[in-house]
């Protein structure tokens, strides 16, 4: 926390977050950074339901997002985890750069060894995911790069649970990279992750319903080797920015009601768990029409996962209910190590390669036609449903908890 507070007041910038002040708690012996309350993050917007962003809007989301890193840049930060979650949006339609907790600073004229196990996994460059341990400003464009793509997609582009797995879909998307890069990179799981075929380039032939324009920049950001990537600086004077239509200005952006991460992955909660009971209803019915016919072991993935949520929900409200003397939080960057850690117990087998589907089949079609921005007040997922009853322990069992728990207090004493 102390080095994200000297990089924060290192910072001055429009699109950079401004540390406001600190405030610390006497009774938890926390401290904590106070901030702008920001309304959106881009997450959120880029996943609700009716929102769909124009070309102008998206460049003048991207301009504001490589207006902040190259200040950044220039004041010689690296943020090293840049995703929709960490993009906040205020009502006046400004963007700014949160979340400097994996941020360091570098010397451009010595190298110095950084840690690998940065940026989340869906926006994690290459070099990182084979163990780099001495890089610059590319690993922040290329996570650049696959905001842009996500935007004009409406999803993000590369998805990979694993580090095995997100380094095949890079490299089918983007090209195997070449064996001079192999042998001038000298990377530590290079012998480990090499591709058993080589993949051709395919960013235009995907993404060919994208506007024109932007295709030259997503292929120099998505590009394999850092050091071919644009600039920050570069990036803003690209055919992107500087051919119509312009990017809108903030203020003109549309009003939206307030959307965060955590807004979206609630809705997606409560789907699931509209569909797992939608589904346990339907097996119920076709079970009374059925009983006669031979029974097949079915796998159930939605309810399995409705499950484990319920669990992990019951889990947290009893640490919180726990009485403690300290506020305890999950580390704030948990979801920057997806995966699995290479040489853990659970390390997957390189050679064993997802299922071979081509990136030029995907879908990541972008409507060219005006589209409604909003289609009306999103359906707030926390007043779907109705509680669970909790059952009544018998009157017996009443009896000897009392007793078990009386005989406990005299242990104790």
């Amino acid at each position: 926390m102390a080095r994200e507070i000297l990089i924060l007041r290192r910072l001055d910038h429009p699109n950079v977050v401004k540390l406001q002040g600190l405030a610390t708690s006497r009774m938890s012996c926390s401290l904590y950074l106070v901030f702008d309350y920001m309304v959106h993050d881009l997450a959120g917007l880029a996943s609700s339901p009716g929102i769909k962003f124009t070309e102008t809007q998206v460049k003048c989301y991207m301009h504001q997002l490589l207006s902040g890193l190259e200040h950044c840049h220039n004041r010689h930060v690296l943020h090293r985890d840049i995703k929709g979650s960490n993009l906040l949006i205020d009502d006046g339609g400004v963007l700014k750069i949160a979340d400097f907790g994996l941020a360091s600073t570098f010397d451009p004229n010595i190298r110095q060894p950084m840690t690998s196990r940065v940026v989340t996994l869906w926006y994690r460059p290459p070099e990182l995911l084979l163990g780099a341990t001495y890089y610059g400003v590319g690993v922040d464009l290329w996570s650049a790069g696959c905001i842009l793509a996500e935007l004009f997609a409406g999803k993000p582009i590369m998805t990979g649970r694993t580090e095995v797995e997100q380094l095949h879909r890079i490299f089918k998307l983007c090209g195997s990279p070449s064996e001079e890069y192999w042998k001038k990179s000298k990377l530590p799981h290079a012998t480990i992750f090499k591709p058993q075929q080589a993949y051709k380039r395919c960013i235009k032939e995907t993404f060919k319903d994208f506007p024109q324009s932007s295709l030259p920049l997503i292929d120099t950001l998505l590009a394999i080797d850092p050091s071919e990537r644009l600039t920050a600086t570069a990036a803003l004077k690209s055919e992107f920015f500087t051919t119509k239509p312009y990017a809108c200005d903030p203020s003109s952006l549309p009003k939206y009601p307030p959307s965060k991460e955590m807004d979206a992955k609630r809705r997606d909660e409560e789907a699931r768990r509209l569909r797992a009971a939608g589904k346990t209803q339907a097996d119920s019915v076709k079970k009374t029409r059925t009983r006669d016919r031979g029974m097949r072991a079915v796998p159930a993935p939605e309810a399995n996962a409705e499950l484990q949520a319920n669990i992990d929900k019951r889990r947290l409200i009893t640490h919180a209910n726990a009485k403690s003397k300290s506020e305890k939080f999950p580390p704030p960057h948990q979801d920057g190590g997806l995966g699995y850690p290479l040489g853990s117990s659970h390390h997957i087998d390189p050679t064993l390669d997802p299922p071979d589907v081509p990136f030029s089949s995907m879908n990541f079609s972008y409507p060219k036609d005006q589209m409604q921005t909003w289609s009306g007040p999103l359906v707030d997922p926390g007043g779907v449903g109705a509680p669970r009853r909790k059952s009544r322990p018998s009157k017996k069992s009443h009896r000897k908890d009392k007793d078990s728990s009386r005989n406990k207090e005299k242990d104790d004493i």
